[in-house]
C-alpha cells in the first residue's frame, strides 16, 4: 500500500541573528540524514521574500532575448531563471542563511560550495513531464561512491498542487537515475504543500519529482551544494553548467571567510576560459537574428530620411 505523507509547514517567526540552538540543528539535520528530505522553520521574512517575488516576477515578463533581461525556455511547461543570486539581496540571503549552513556543514563537510542557483515558473498541466528521478550531476563511471549533493528549494508561491514528492530514505542507495513509476508503487512519499516562503533540504540522489497534476503556476528556487572538486558527467561539461556563480557586487557586503568560500569565491576547478557551447541554435534564431538585423537597418534609414526632412523644411 502506497504511504502518502503531506507535509504542511507552519512557518515560524525568523531569529533576529539566525541563529539556532544545536538541538534544533540537531533534529533537523538528523531528519535529512534518515529520510533524505527536511523541511525547514521560515527561513525570511516577509520584506526579504516580497523583494525576491518582485525581482522574479520582473524576469517572468518575457522571454530573455538580445538586451532583454528574462526567463529561458527549453521545455515547453517551464519558464526558466538562470543564476537568481543578480536579483535581490533576498536569494543570497537565503543561500548563505546561518540555518543553512550549519545543517550544510554536517551532511556535506567543510568542502562544498554553492554551484548553481536557479528558478523557474512551472505552467499547469496534466501530463508528468518531468518524472520520478535522481538528479545525476558526477562522472558515474569514475567513481563507485554515491557523492553527495543538497539542494535547497523554495517556493516563491503558494504550492497546493504539483508540489514536490520525495521518496523518504531513497537517498544513497544507487546512483541517480531515471527511475520508473513501477519503481516507486510501494513507496513512502513526501509531498511537501505550503504557502510562499516554504524552504525545504534534500539529498538529490534521493529519488523525487514534480508532482501531478500542476492545477496553477508555480514557481520555485532550487539551489545546488556540492564539492565542486568532484568530476562532473560529460552532458554537464559541454553545456557548461556549474560554472562559476555570477554574483552581484551589491549584495556581497559583510560576507564572512565562510560565505566566500561556500560562493566559490578566488576556485576556478570549474571555469572554462572562452567557453563557447559545440551545439547550434535552431534555425527560427538565425531567422530572428536576420529579421532584427533587417529592423536596425530599417530603423537607420527612417532616422536618417527624417533628419534629412527636418532640414530640408527649416531651410525652405
Amino acid at each position: 500500500m502506497r504511504s502518502l505523507k503531506e507535509i504542511q509547514t507552519t512557518l515560524e517567526p525568523v531569529r533576529t541573528r539566525g541563529l539556532f540552538r544545536p538541538s534544533e540543528v540537531d533534529v533537523l539535520s538528523s531528519e535529512l540524514e534518515t529520510n533524505g528530505i527536511v523541511v525547514l522553520p521560515n527561513l525570511l521574512n516577509s520584506e526579504q521574500l516580497g523583494g525576491m517575488q518582485k525581482a522574479f516576477d520582473a524576469r517572468l515578463r518575457r522571454m530573455r532575448w538580445n538586451n532583454f533581461d528574462g526567463y529561458d525556455k527549453t521545455e515547453r511547461f517551464r519558464h526558466m531563471i538562470e543564476d537568481v543570486l543578480l536579483l535581490d539581496q533576498g536569494f543570497l540571503d537565503l543561500a548563505l542563511h546561518p540555518l543553512v549552513k550549519q545543517i550544510l556543514n554536517r551532511y556535506l563537510g567543510a568542502d562544498y560550495e554553492l554551484t548553481e542557483a536557479k528558478g523557474w515558473k512551472s505552467l499547469p498541466t496534466r501530463r508528468d513531464f518531468h518524472g520520478w528521478h535522481g538528479d545525476a550531476w558526477y562522472d558515474q563511471s569514475a567513481t563507485k561512491e554515491i557523492h553527495r549533493e543538497i539542494k535547497l528549494a523554495m517556493y516563491l508561491t503558494d504550492v497546493r498542487s504539483g508540489a514536490f514528492n520525495f521518496v523518504k530514505g531513497s537517498h544513497r542507495q544507487q546512483h541517480p537515475r531515471l527511475v520508473k513509476n513501477d519503481e516507486v508503487k510501494d513507496a513512502q512519499i513526501f509531498e511537501v504543500r505550503g504557502p510562499a516562503g516554504t524552504a525545504f533540504l534534500f539529498d538529490t540522489s534521493g529519488i523525487h519529482r514534480q508532482g501531478v497534476p500542476m492545477l496553477e503556476t508555480r514557481q520555485a528556487l532550487f539551489y545546488n551544494y556540492h564539492d565542486p572538486g568532484v568530476p562532473l558527467q560529460q552532458e554537464d561539461l559541454i553545456t557548461y553548467r556549474y560554472h562559476p556563480l555570477l554574483l552581484n557586487a551589491a549584495f556581497l557586503g559583510n560576507l564572512s571567510d565562510e560565505d566566500r568560500r561556500i560562493l566559490g569565491f578566488g576556485n576556478k576547478t570549474n571555469f572554462v576560459p572562452a567557453f563557447e557551447r559545440q551545439d547550434h541554435p535552431p534555425a527560427s534564431y538565425q531567422m530572428f537574428c536576420a529579421w532584427h538585423g533587417a529592423d536596425l537597418r530599417f530603423q537607420e534609414f527612417r532616422e536618417r530620411v527624417v533628419r534629412k526632412l527636418r532640414k530640408t523644411f527649416r531651410l525652405s
